[in-house]
């Protein structure tokens, strides 16, 4: 028995739980409220795609003649190859049996229907990624058929990552989901239903939380809420986390709360521990955090008690126990690598710093507490909760779901890092500042980082200034290069129909993307259309970027706003030409087409020139190094040999240093004096001593003893250790 049961609804990821319901139950430890968390989305998928529950869909299909089309009837036809081969494939993508690869690869293996058809040059797509991920790829279309044959044939809501989404999207009434929640459980519910019974009489739980991220998770949670509520009329449910922390800010409809007794809003730490004291502990003056929850027939907002929001330092580390880790499913969608991140392996997931340290853009929800309350967690208890989480799970890579990592921050957790002699693979979201010099991304992949993940919005510069995004194209180019010399993969999230954009700015972006690529400083990129937000600047303030919003009457979901942009341009035309130009860029391919290859009607020439992007990486040599920038040396001790050196009767007394690293070794000879002083520093500098020696401090040490820092600093044998891990960070 527990006190609570953290569910995340179908559905999220499948390679990796959704972190929520870990944070929370980390937080709940230190509070010793026991509690039990299950991903519900896993545990739905894992029985779909068995062969005992893929036979009854087989089955339910042919029973109900809903087998019409023709790749439907393929599938149909075939199967009995489906049944013998869906087991080990789930348990391949499981990272279990990992031979198997060799047989998925064979041609003529694998059923095939539709989305083979779309498929890659695999020896071309996959001579970087290996067979590995090849057979990962193939695997993956496999599932997507048989989706696609439940969405077909079976439940038309269905989706690996999300669920009757539909209805969760702008869903400004309640009127459409609570009609749809009377009609009879559809064939996922009844899986989930049976699922989550099971669940219920394992903990007994007095209090069940749903955390809801997303809008394809909506219907569920409240599909399992409306089962609890019939079957355990006592039993308390609440819900928080992404989607009703944007969306249902201002809810008044109480058939809400048939469903649910507690919506919380923002961190969930102390609204979660308040909302449990009150059931476990109940008195008459019980206090609430941020809860909306049903007196007198009337939605109230209950925000009661007088203590602050828990420190991130004071919430306790992420408990990722009860989740099925070493049955979730990795998969490769496109052959890109840096692509693959968000659906291949298990990642744990930790935070940087709570909100954005930016918060201007003008685009996002920055008047709410998730992006405006900027709070950084020290990196050494960052990494002490990193190894904390290997022991418990016994990963070593780490997703950590910044809105935007600082620069700073990233700089001591890399150090602590290495310090600690940790090794770790880890990625995470940036902004793509000048902060990120070529040296700093060295440092980053040293301790272990293998990506990032900005935005690059509009690629614009006066788009960028309206948005405020504190970036130009320019300085974005320097950045991702800098990262890619580094080999740090780089993805950039990609906007168009920002409001008052032109349809040249729109041509001119895609221009600039493909550079982009071409050069390859940018991996990977995804292009979204803009959307209103009520809680952004555009949306509080919708005259000022020239835009004429739609309100409707809010009672249920209120965050997405329909909009009339008056420039009277319909930006959704170029949604399948951005898209596809992407995935052929994403591919190392088709670099050489005109734009208008793309679209289907008449777009402008660019207005960009051919070179613009090459000029941009040509145009930030700045040799200046800040008196404040720490010195660090990655490498180890180097094997010393002194000799004489005479040239025209004079004579030298020399220094001769050999580095070995991974891939090379580097041979320089100096003075013998300034070399033995040089050494003596290397031992300071191989951050084995918690001390951080500056650019400043090197350069007065070596001023008491010889003249002329400068000229010894950029000496040619000390560029050429620059190469090799001499950094200034």
């Amino acid at each position: 028995m527990k006190d609570l049961l953290l569910i995340t609804p179908p559905f999220t990821q499948l390679n990796t739980p959704y972190p929520a319901t870990a944070y929370l139950k980390g937080f709940l430890n230190t509070k010793n409220i026991s509690s039990f968390q299950i991903d519900l989305g896993i545990e739905v998928i894992l029985n779909i795609f068995s062969k005992e529950e893929l036979e009854n869909i087989f089955n339910f299909a042919f029973e109900n003649n809903t087998i019409i089309t023709e790749n439907c009837e393929r599938i149909y036809a075939l199967k009995d190859s489906y049944l013998e081969t869906i087991n080990a494939i789930i348990s391949f993508l499981q990272g279990k049996n990992q031979t198997f690869a060799r047989q998925i690869c064979t041609e003529g293996f694998l059923p095939e229907a539709s989305r083979f058809e779309q498929l890659d040059d695999l020896d071309w797509a996959f001579g970087a990624m290996g067979l590995q991920d090849k057979a990962k790829h193939l695997a993956t279309l496999y599932l997507e058929d048989v989706s696609d044959f439940i969405v077909e044939c079976v439940d038309a809501n269905f989706g690996f990552s999300r669920y009757a989404e539909r209805l969760g999207r702008s869903a400004n009434s309640f009127d459409e989901l609570y009609d749809f929640l009377q009609n009879d459980l559809t064939y996922i519910d009844e899986i989930s239903i049976e699922i989550l019974e099971k669940h219920i009489q394992n903990v007994k739980p007095k209090l069940v939380c749903f955390s809801i991220p997303f809008p394809g998770n909506l219907y569920s949670a409240f599909r399992c809420a409306q089962y609890l509520k019939a079957t355990y009329p006592d039993l308390k449910i609440g819900m928080g986390g992404g989607f009703p922390n944007t969306e249902l800010r201002s809810i008044t409809d109480t058939r809400v709360f048939d469903f649910f007794d507690y919506i919380t809003l923002d961190d969930g730490e102390l609204p979660i521990e308040l909302v449990a004291n009150s059931i476990l502990n109940p008195s008459d003056n019980d206090e609430y955090k941020r809860t909306f929850l049903l007196e007198d027939t009337k939605v109230v907002y209950k925000n009661t008690t007088s203590k602050a929001d828990y420190k991130q330092s004071q919430v306790g580390t992420p408990d990722y126990s009860n989740l099925l880790l070493d049955q979730y499913i990795s998969v490769i969608e496109i052959a890109n690598p840096m692509h693959s991140l968000w659906s291949d392996g298990r990642w744990n997931k930790l935070t940087m710093a709570h909100g954005c340290y930016w918060g201007k853009c003008t685009f996002c929800d920055i008047s709410l507490d998730y992006i405006k309350v900027y709070e950084p967690i020290a990196a050494k208890l960052l990494v002490d909760r990193m190894e904390q989480l290997i022991e418990q799970t016994n990963e070593n890579g780490f997703h950590f779901v910044d809105e935007a990592a600082p620069p700073s921050l990233m700089k001591a957790l890399a150090i602590e890092i290495i310090q600690r002699k940790l090794t770790v693979t880890w990625w995470t979201n940036i902004r793509f500042e000048k902060n990120f010099t070529n040296d700093l991304c060295k440092l980053l992949k040293a301790s272990g980082c293998i990506a990032v993940s900005g935005g690059l919005e509009v690629a614009s510069d006066r788009l960028l200034k309206l948005i405020d995004k504190g970036v130009t194209v320019e300085q974005v180019a320097q950045v991702t290069r800098n990262f890619t010399e580094s080999n740090i993969m780089v993805h950039s999230y990609l906007m168009y129909g920002y409001p008052t954009q032109t349809v040249q700015e729109t041509v001119d972006s895609l221009e600039m993307v493909r550079q982009l690529f071409e050069l390859g400083v940018l991996q990977s990129g995804f292009w979204h259309q803009f959307a209103l937000t009520a809680h952004s600047p555009v949306g509080l303030n919708p005259s000022e970027y020239g835009i004429i919003p739609d309100y409707k009457n809010i009672t249920f979901a209120n965050n997405d706003i329909d909009f009339k942009d008056t420039t009277g341009i319909d930006h959704s035309k170029f949604s399948f030409g951005l898209k596809k130009s992407l995935f052929n860029y994403m591919h190392g391919i088709a670099f050489e087409l005109p734009l208008d290859e793309w679209f289907d009607f008449k777009i402008p020439q660019t207005s960009i020139p051919y070179n613009f992007i090459e000029q941009s990486l040509n145009s930030d040599l700045d040799f200046t190094i800040k008196p404040t920038a720490k010195i660090v040396w990655l490498g180890g001790m180097p094997i010393i040999e002194e000799f004489s050196k005479s040239k025209k009767g004079n004579t030298w007394e020399m220094l001769k240093m050999t580095f070995h690293n991974k891939k090379s070794t580097v041979t320089i000879s100096v003075d013998k004096e300034k070399g033995h002083w040089f050494i003596k520093q290397l031992e300071v500098l191989m951050l084995q001593d918690k001390k951080l020696i500056s650019f400043k401090e090197l350069k007065s040490d070596f001023e008491q003893q010889f003249d002329d820092f400068e000229l010894f600093w950029f000496s040619k044998p000390i560029n050429n250790l620059k190469e090799i891990g001499l950094l200034a960070v």
